[in-house]
């Protein structure tokens, strides 16, 4: 048998053996293309390279791609783990052609791979091609040796491909194995074509027109190939079976499934496929910093995680089960995709937070649907506003809903869900509409195709001249800016940082010639740098000259704010583990802030650990270099970069501190910020103090050099004071803050004493109330004032034993004129009085109502607490 890893690993340097350069899987989050929320196919990462956008240094490529397909367009969720083959997460490996080899090519490799290098036989397999591709029917019949009754002619909804309504497009040629006859079905282009006799495994696009939006097309100059082979279905093919769940990666993930949940039923049990197909796409999205949320990616991801836990529970768990899998799946997967064994821990960790989360909402919630189904029969239909509440309110999204109600055939009214999701995402965009950010976007493309990217010179000065290549006011290009007016100043160069990084924008000067405006701030669009000003003297135009001045003190601050977060985050690492990394920062001239996955509050002692490793680092004054490298060689160096982050050809390097081992620095990282020239420059480093800012993600906040130095005096003059209050030195301060707290606390027992004494011995103006029997029955009722509304229940049981067998009433007239009850009744009377009883009638004579308790003693209160005697008088009645 042929495993999942020997067939991607056979596959790859069979393309790799034929010219092609081996890329790595792009991330799961696609950097080049924003109308997709998950890389679904494994040409997006080269869309560019197709389009011609960009170039790459080889012209062929081979690639296994991670991809998901659970949200948006490409959303395969519903059927998952009840079909054979529908995954969240699968695999697609491809070949790629950027203008190299074209159709006779792509058919000789894909023939060649299928049948002589894993020995597919040629019986079992059929192609299908565009209905009027003569080209690739000859071909097929060529190279393969095919039938033309085994080359099946298909229209455009099947066999071709459109990268949009405009753009690169062209035919497809795709290869399906036949099962057999002992599974129902017939070939493509059949009326039995959706049956699970013949499978889809390869699908070769030809790209070799281009689409024009009037629906003409031309052929392109260089035609190319795109092709993808499912991993998982060549898998099922090699391994004897036509389901995907039966390969040995799902084995391993079913059998890990069973042992999890203590579940010994049939391995077949869908819910043990939706859960190991599930665990997949939850890892490698966690893996690349996607956290469960309530929105975007994080939203499909809680989707997925609480539908696999939905199943959890199917299957008897009761427990959070889920992360115990995630070891299987990175002995499986790790050696492929060395991001699931860095991540692991934090995968784990994770899911198991969330999975405790939802465990404590899903109980209430399938009341809540049990209840709002339980008129509803089969073909009944649930309404979208109950799914959307139980979706917004509980966190059930709506395929679990659909799930839990699946087994009773009730379905849900999908039109009033959407419309009620709409409703609220329209309430959501109020916060954000009408920003003007989309229109200042759109200027900044223009400029960039006008005048290019700024050049910047601010990692070496502080100062220079340049020239003025264009002016924004209003969202708009202009000509001029004059005195008074707000606007954007672009030149060709500038030592200005414009925001990014998490870095803010510089502020400064501009001068010239009968010319002067303020830089307030720094922003960077499309590499082009705008330096946001007002005018005070003259007015600028485009080519102006001018001299260009950041103001010193605030960058110093920013730089030394910046180079702390890298010593920050590298000492997170060390005291909190690996998995520690960024999420997002803000370096501002008067503090640092420093978002990170962890998924629990950092201790004090861990927080000072973390200080106190990067002070050491500060203290050491080495230098901080900067390199420029190639990608590739900046990872060998051990330089951290953000995980699925696009980085050019070359990138800036920052390492700080002494080197330990083969590193380069202590602290290697890849920046485009600006940093200090030695780690002493920055000071010192003081934590404020840490706080969660979502699920699984806390943030740090310190401050560096002037700023930490002013914190700590502030401190000390702070300690000073109280030492002085206090009449001790700063050293005893605790101890005589303690002392006067244990004083202070033996003082309000001794006043809660007295005043108890002083309330049962009818001091003060509170009357005392003598023993008396009623019934048989000794009753005692005081009303009372003075005492703490907690000392009630107190006084009830210092008359209970007082007495031994009776009813206690003891009402409290408290400073605001309320009325606190409470009513005692010794224990051998509970049997025939209930002090929870009695305790209404002292309520009700008090203006209040109920009142609660045991038997044997009960309290309330009311908002009269002037009418004691009443209350006291109506316990007797009940008597």
């Amino acid at each position: 048998m042929t495993s999942v890893n020997d067939i991607r690993s056979s596959f790859l340097s069979y393309f790799a053996n034929n010219g092609h350069e081996e890329v790595a899987s792009s991330p799961l989050v696609p950097r080049n293309d924003p109308t997709l929320m998950f890389t679904n196919a494994g040409m997006v990462q080269f869309k560019n390279v197709f389009t011609g956008v960009e170039k790459r240094d080889y012209v062929r490529a081979t690639s296994s791609q991670k991809c998901v397909r659970a949200g948006g367009k490409h959303n395969d969720l519903d059927n998952v783990g009840f079909t054979a083959r529908h995954h969240t997460f699968f695999e697609m490996l491809g070949n790629f052609s950027f203008g190299d080899y074209f159709k006779e090519h792509a058919i000789e490799l894909a023939w060649n791979l299928l049948t002589k290098e894993w020995g597919l036989p040629k019986e079992k397999l059929t192609a299908t091609i565009y209905e009027d591709d003569d080209e690739a029917m000859a071909l097929w019949k060529k190279i393969a040796g095919l039938p033309e009754d085994r080359i099946v002619r298909l229209g455009a909804k099947s066999n071709f491909w459109q990268m949009g309504d405009t753009g690169p497009c062209g035919p497809c040629s795709e290869i399906f194995y036949d099962h057999g006859d002992k599974y129902w079905g017939g070939p493509p282009g059949s009326p039995e074509e959706d049956g699970d006799r013949f499978v889809e495994i390869w699908n070769l696009v030809f790209m070799q027109f281009e689409q024009f939006a009037d629906g003409s097309r031309t052929s392109l100059p260089k035609p190319s190939v795109d092709t993808g082979s499912g991993l998982e279905r060549v898998a099922a093919v090699m391994q004897g079976t036509n389901n995907n769940y039966e390969i040995d990666l799902f084995k391993s993930l079913v059998s890990s499934t069973m042992h999890a949940t203590n579940f010994n039923g049939d391995p077949t049990t869908p819910s043990l496929r939706v859960i190991s197909d599930h665990v997949r796409a939850m890892s490698f999205l966690i893996a690349e910093g996607v956290l469960p949320s309530n929105e975007g990616r994080g939203y499909v991801l809680r989707r997925i995680m609480r539908r696999a836990m939905r199943h959890a529970t199917l299957l008897g768990a009761t427990d959070p089960v889920i992360h115990k899998i995630v070891p299987t799946l990175v002995r499986e997967m790790g050696q492929a995709y060395p991001e699931l064994v860095r991540g692991e821990q934090m995968i784990e960790e994770t899911v198991r937070l969330e999975e405790q989360r939802f465990l404590k909402t899903l109980s209430r919630g399938l009341v809540i649907l049990d209840e709002a189904t339980a008129e509803l029969k089969q073909g009944d239909m649930l309404e979208g506003v109950t799914a959307f509440k139980l979706y917004d309110t509980y966190g059930f999204p709506l395929d679990l809903t659909q799930d839990a109600l699946r087994t009773r055939g009730i379905n849900v009214d999908l039109s009033g869900f959407e419309d009620a999701m709409a409703r609220q995402r329209a309430e959501a965009r109020k916060s954000w509409a009408g920003s003007g950010e989309a229109s200042e976007d759109k200027v900044w493309f223009a400029v960039a195709d006008q005048v290019g990217p700024t050049e910047f010179l601010g990692y070496e000065t502080e100062t220079a001249e340049g020239a003025v290549t264009a002016l924004v006011k209003g969202g708009a290009i202009v000509d001029e800016l004059k005195v008074g007016d707000e606007g954007y100043v672009v030149l060709n160069q500038t030592p200005f940082y414009g925001e990014s990084g998490g870095q803010v924008g510089d502020t400064g000067s501009l001068s010239g010639e009968g010319i002067a405006a303020s830089v307030t701030d720094t922003v960077k669009n499309n590499g082009v740098f705008g330096h946001k000003v007002k005018v005070t003297e003259g007015t600028i135009t485009v080519g102006s000259p001018l001299a260009l001045l950041v103001d010193h003190d605030r960058r110093s601050a920013i730089r030394a704010n910046h180079s702390a977060t890298h010593l920050l985050h590298e000492a997170l690492r060390l005291v909190l583990g690996d998995h520690v990394a960024q999420k997002g920062s803000l370096v501002s001239a008067d503090r640092l802030r420093f978002d990170f996955v962890h998924t629990k509050p950092i201790t004090p002692q861990e927080l000072a650990q973390v200080e106190e490793i990067a002070n050491d680092i500060v203290l050491q004054n080495s230098p901080v270099e900067t390199r420029l490298m190639g990608v590739e060689e900046a990872k060998e160096s051990g330089a951290r970069a953000l995980f699925g982050e696009k980085y050019g050809d070359e990138v800036r390097v920052v390492s700080m501190g002494d080197p330990t081992g083969n590193a380069v620095g202590w602290s290697v990282e890849l920046c485009g910020g600006t940093h200090v020239r030695r780690t002493g420059d920055i000071g010192l480093i003081t934590i404020l103090g840490d706080s969660g800012v979502a699920a699984g993600v806390r943030r740090l906040e310190a401050l560096t050099a002037k700023g930490a130095r002013q914190h700590a005096r502030t401190n000390a003059n702070l300690v000073a004071g109280v030492a002085d209050a206090l009449h001790v030195g700063p050293h005893e301060v605790f101890t005589r803050i303690e002392a006067l707290q244990e004083n202070l606390k033996k003082a309000e027992r001794a006043l809660t004493d007295a005043n108890k004494k002083l309330a049962l011995g009818g001091g003060g103006s509170a009357p005392a109330s003598a023993d008396e029997t009623v019934n048989g029955v000794t009753y005692v009722g005081r009303a009372v004032e003075g005492i703490s509304a907690k000392d009630v229940k107190g006084l009830v049981d210092t008359e209970k034993k007082r007495i031994g067998s009776g009813v206690v009433t003891v009402v409290l007239k408290g400073d605001d004129g309320r009325g606190t009850v409470a009513v005692g009744v010794t224990d051998d009377l509970t049997g025939k009085y209930s002090a929870g009883e009695l305790i209404k009638l002292a309520t009700a004579a008090l203006g209040g109502q109920g009142g609660g308790g045991r038997p044997d003693m009960a309290q309330g209160g009311g908002p009269d607490g002037a009418r004691g005697a009443d209350a006291i008088a109506a316990v007797r009645g009940g008597l």
